[in-house]
């Protein structure tokens, strides 16, 4: 029972920090601009796409994974400039709607030009189980646990240590008042997507060699990184992580001990549960 358990708890752990890289994502965007961005799924679904063709390609495993992430980014950028700049007067639902369309596009125009194929990357480290205590752990699962462990860190030290990080969070609280010392708010936007179209792109690399990638990979992910950061409040990136970590574990063990039929219905669940008993999250 307890080798049982404790394969559940690290398989939701895994998949809830998947999770938790989405959720940074929306809630960047959000202290920045007050958006709901549905398009951070497509982020997750680029980044796996271009490291898998590459990767199949020839290109190093390394390099494959850094050309997909700065690829992802740029792709970020490009969509607050192209489609959420023109219409940053606009109502925020507007906005929102705005990025339902850019989501859609993307993933329409990945469907055209790289296919509707399911791709994956090879492991990291191989692909030989680590036995915990009669639980088996892949080795990629460590690669997404650490390397969450570290964004968020790097994520600390940037809005603490930084004066770009500093702008972006002054900007969160205030935008008016960081207008008038001189921080130029629109190009704050501008990074703050390409920063979550990094974060997205982390997210899918670390989770292709467990999962497989597709063009509409993103969906259910992107959807489930809302989720997660609606629990965690959408406030901060603890609040994210903690967000990724209980919905992934709450998913697994739904799985393991009910049904994995129920296992795509938690995250709904739970999102009702909290609009209607702690609508400001956890």
């Amino acid at each position: 029972m307890l080798a049982q358990f404790l394969q559940f708890l690290l398989s939701g752990m895994t998949v809830g920090s998947a999770y938790a890289l989405a959720a940074l994502g929306f809630t960047i965007i959000y202290n920045t601009s007050g958006v709901i961005n549905f398009a951070q799924g497509e982020f997750i679904m680029l980044g796996g796409m271009f490291a898998a063709l590459m990767s199949a390609g020839g290109v190093p495993l390394p390099l494959a994974v850094i050309l997909a992430v700065l690829i992802t980014g740029v792709v970020g950028v490009a969509m607050e400039k192209v489609v959420i700049e023109p219409a940053r007067d606009a109502q925020v639902v507007t906005l929102i709607i705005i990025t339902i369309g850019a989501s859609l596009t993307i993933r329409g125009l990945v469907q055209i030009f790289l296919g509707k194929d399911t791709h994956t990357l090879p492991p990291f480290s191989g692909d030989a189980p680590i036995q915990i205590l009669g639980a088996s752990l892949l080795p990629q699962s460590l690669w997404v646990l650490g390397v969450t462990l570290l964004v968020v860190g790097a994520l600390a030290w940037f809005f603490g240590r930084t004066l770009l990080g500093k702008a972006m969070l002054a900007t969160s609280n205030n935008r008016l008042a960081a207008q008038l010392v001189g921080i130029d708010t629109r190009n704050v936007l501008m990074l703050s997507f390409g920063l979550a179209a990094l974060l997205g792109a982390v997210g899918g690399i670390l989770v292709a060699p467990i999962t497989y990638t597709s063009y509409d990979a993103g969906i259910m992910l992107g959807l489930k990184g809302f989720v997660a950061a609606v629990l965690g409040g959408l406030g901060g990136g603890v609040g994210a992580v903690v967000g990724g970590l209980i919905l992934g574990i709450a998913e697994s063990m739904t799985a393991g001990y009910i049904s994995s039929s129920y296992k795509d219905a938690v995250p709904f669940v739970l999102i009702l549960l909290i609009l209607f008993f702690m609508p400001r999250g956890l």
